[in-house]
């Protein structure tokens, strides 16, 4: 019985000293020494703690560096959601051009046809041309730039085809004149000459064209009026017209009037009236006794971008004699 008394003491005595042990661990563990009296810690405990460093600075810092890298993972975020947007808007807009273009998909396992190939080369064709007009390819222009510029205004809306305006636009001018003319058959006389050339009947080749000459002393005149059509395209270099009319001519020597007819060959080695020469044969009064036929030669060259000067080498054929004329013009061109 005395043993089992002093067993249980000793093993009492045991698990208290255990228990006081691992109390104190965990009051070391919750009560570090800097958060002890300072009378309660060792000199070496409060020198280690007086010589660390202040973090205050260094916190703050790295705290910010953090808030940026946030801020710059965001934009890079939004960046990619907006790439993501714009290429899911121009996949949209591919899929309008081919419904517009009407391109079927081909079946699993069917030959590709000529057609197909055409209508797929057509489809990428239109969707480059889409995604290259996109507003990221608008031009960044000034708006009193493109309102003073009729030809911007122009592309902006549409790519014209510049072949075809080469084509279409007339390479040579209505024009105005009045010159002086000199008869050297009759003397030397000298004259006035006025008229118009080439008043464009809308778009078409048709012009109309009409002059008057006259000697201050009377011995010469001659008016009438044409009808020229232009058989190439008006822009070209080289052009041709029929000539179909009515002129009147008198000299000391006869009188004829009637039908006039001819040829007419124009070349425009710089467009838009700067230089052009030009060559008419034609006939007043074909096939009758008072034929009379004419060969002109005329050479203009522009001066500013409204006018320029003009000569006219004129001969004149009858079954009677043969007559000339020579004369230098002013003209405006509209």
């Amino acid at each position: 019985m005395y043993r089992v008394t002093l067993l249980r003491s000793h093993l009492s005595l045991n698990h208290w000293f255990f228990q006081t042990l691992f109390v104190a661990n965990l009051s070391l563990v919750a009560c570090p020494a800097w958060s002890a009296p300072v009378e309660g810690i060792s000199r070496s405990a409060i020198d280690l703690v007086e010589q660390r460093p202040p973090l205050k600075n260094g916190f703050v810092a790295e705290e910010m560096k953090a808030v940026g890298r946030g801020q710059e993972a965001e934009g890079r975020g939004q960046e990619a959601e907006g790439r993501r947007q714009e290429a899911e808007g121009r996949r949209q807009e591919a899929e309008r051009t081919n419904r517009e273009l009407g391109v079927k998909k081909q079946e699993p396992g069917q030959e590709p046809s000529m057609a197909s190939s055409n209508q797929e080369a057509l489809q990428r064709d239109a969707q480059d041309f889409k995604l290259k007009r996109t507003p990221d390819s608008v031009l960044d222009l000034d708006p009193r730039l493109i309102e003073s510029s009729p030809v911007l205004q122009r592309w902006l809306k549409q790519v014209p085809d510049v072949l075809a305006d080469i084509k279409r636009d007339p390479s040579f001018r209505t024009r105005l004149r009045v010159g002086y003319v000199q008869f050297p058959s009759s003397k030397n006389a000298s004259g006035l000459n006025v008229g118009i050339e080439d008043i464009f009947v809308g778009r078409s080749g048709l012009t109309l064209s009409a002059d008057y000459q006259t000697a201050f002393n009377g011995q010469r005149t001659a008016w009438g009026g044409d009808l020229r059509y232009y058989i190439r395209p008006l822009g070209s270099v080289i052009n041709v017209a029929p000539v179909l009319g009515y002129r009147h001519l008198e000299t000391t020597r006869y009188n004829t009037e009637g039908i006039h007819v001819g040829v007419r060959l124009l070349l425009v080695p710089s467009r838009t009236g700067a230089a052009d020469l030009a060559l008419t044969q034609s006939w007043v009064a074909p096939r009758s006794e008072n034929e009379v036929g004419l060969t002109t030669l005329s050479l203009g060259y522009a001066l500013t971008h409204n006018l320029r000067l003009s000569t006219d080498l004129q001969k004149q054929n009858s079954r009677v004699r043969s007559d000339s004329r020579v004369g230098i013009n002013l003209e405006w061109m509209f």
